[in-house]
């Protein structure tokens, strides 16, 4: 284990935070402080390898509140730019805070495929379905029929689930947490740390000004959480609501949520969450469960080791390389050819 012992203080920066007063970033930065130190224990990770990329929007503004190296990037990049940061020093703990505009608009190329190569990244994409920065026009996220500055009739567009585009795109990990729910977000981010390949954690989070309470139908308060949203954990029950009572079952070829106790139902025909399954099938239907039918699915869904990590595998590729090669210096490569001396 690691010899030194950091506190949240240690990662926070001298800046003032800029967000507006109620903004759901302040709790996912809270979070973040606390997670870091459990992670340098946890991964053996020194303070100074440490690293945070952003691209454009209201939680790009990330990097400047963290006490750690950081890139401010360009708008949709930070994941491309994330990419050739990890590849260049596979030893930095590399994370990119990104939102639903960033990463799945201008971004969702470079997004989707950093997925696809499973690059050894943790991306904070904090989803309020609206583009903040920007005054309030409507996202890849925003709800069927949202009214806003640039659809004043409602959208026509049917939104992404961030959940089914990461595990679609082949996303080795995938979880999902509320701003409010610090402790879960904790928990999120210590194992995306923890695993090997691109993790990403999406952060519902909401926008006090543009769309304030998008969430607040099944993420609310306290007692809201508790009856419209399950918490799933490996190897646990799903079970929810206040009581502990309400789990989901499955039944033909479906999810069906269900009450302990009631129809025939026990505890027993209640799912165990298996975070591990290699099989999509099931992570995917949880991560596209949706209120009001199903609770909406927080924790960690999906988290699977696959053997090819794309910068470890580039690595591993340029040593081989450089093994066989008989240049080893420029000095090497100069005299690799035909030479001439010239008096």
């Amino acid at each position: 284990m690691a010899d030194f012992k950091y506190t949240p203080t240690d990662f926070k920066s001298d800046q003032e935070v800029r967000w507006c007063p109620g903004c759901g970033d302040h709790a996912i930065l809270n979070a973040v402080q606390r997670a870091l130190p459990e992670i340098a224990d946890a991964t053996d990770t020194p303070h100074n390898l440490f690293t945070f990329i952003s691209g454009i929007g209201c939680s790009s503004r990330f990097i400047y509140y963290m006490k750690t190296f950081g890139f401010h990037t360009i708008h949709g990049r930070a994941n491309a730019i994330a990419t050739g940061v990890k590849v260049a020093n596979p030893r930095l703990s590399v994370w990119v805070t990104t939102g639903d505009g960033d990463s799945l608009a201008i971004g969702g190329n470079h997004f989707i495929h950093a997925i696809r190569r499973n690059v050894n990244l943790n991306v904070i994409l904090f989803n309020n379905e609206i583009y903040g920065l920007t005054k309030g026009q409507y996202s890849p996220t925003s709800k069927l029929g949202k009214i806003t500055k640039t659809s004043p009739y409602g959208t026509v567009e049917k939104p992404f689930n961030p959940g089914e585009l990461v595990i679609g795109a082949k996303g080795t990990f995938f979880a999902r947490s509320v701003d409010m729910e610090v402790q879960l977000s904790k928990e999120c981010m210590v194992a995306a740390a923890k695993h090997k390949g691109m993790a990403v954690i999406e952060e519902l989070q909401n926008c006090v000004i543009f769309n304030d309470k998008t969430h607040a139908l099944y993420a609310g308060d306290k007692a809201t959480r508790a009856e419209h949203t399950i918490t799933l954990r490996h190897g646990e029950k799903m079970l929810f609501g206040a009581n502990k009572d309400k789990g989901l079952v499955f039944e033909k070829m479906k999810l069906k949520v269900v009450t302990v106790g009631q129809d025939g139902y026990t505890l027993d025909d209640i799912l165990v969450h298996d975070a591990h399954e290699r099989d999509t099938t099931l992570h995917m239907m949880l991560a596209a469960m949706k209120y009001p039918d199903y609770p909406v699915a927080l924790g960690v869904i999906r988290s699977v080791e696959d053997e090819t990590v794309y910068d470890l595998a580039v690595e591993q590729q340029l040593e081989e390389v450089a093994a066989k090669s008989p240049i080893h210096s420029v000095d090497d490569l100069l005299r690799s050819g035909a030479t001439w001396e010239v008096e």
